[in-house]
């Protein structure tokens, strides 16, 4: 009988609160002031999907060869009409991949396309509830979930976010 080793495609880890606290910190310091600035409004700091539409997304990658999901950054344009809310603020982007051995034994995480009729297009899910302007219990509220940041914005002062 031959024994085939299945090589791990395991690349994350569980951390801590003060990991994450440390991170969201470390992105409203030095990222979220500047595209609020830009933008002119609070830009999204979260989003949130249900775990029934995260299941669902899994389940299809999976159908389709999947392995694996790469989240890209976006921003929606600055005339988004769809949810107008959400113009000009970022967003993440689930598209389902599959791992492939590339160039010089590297590994590659190719993103799916699916043939639907005349086209392939991306394995990809969107729509996520932004926070802001989404924030809370049912939306109701402007105030984001994460630790309270206080930034020092040099002459223009603190910043409570």
């Amino acid at each position: 009988m031959i024994a085939v080793e299945k090589k791990s495609l395991l690349v994350g880890k569980y951390v801590s609160t003060q990991h994450v606290d440390k991170v969201i910190r470390n992105y409203k310091q030095e990222r979220w002031i500047q595209n609020s600035e830009r933008i002119g409004k609070e830009d999204s700091l979260s989003g949130w999907w249900s775990i029934e539409e995260i299941e669902d997304f899994l389940e299809k990658a999976k159908m389709y060869g999947g392995d694996g999901v790469k989240f890209y950054f976006g921003a929606y344009d600055k005339d988004y009409q769809e949810q107008p809310e959400y113009a000009g603020r970022q967003t993440l982007v689930m598209v389902a991949t599959k791992q492939k051995e590339g160039k010089n034994g590297t590994t590659v995480n190719k993103d799916i396309y699916v043939n639907e009729g005349n086209s392939n297009n991306i394995l990809a899910y969107n729509a996520i509830r932004l926070c802001p302007p989404s924030c809370g219990i049912n939306g109701d509220s402007d105030t984001p979930d994460v630790g309270v940041t206080i930034v020092d914005r040099g002459s223009d002062g603190l910043m409570v976010i």
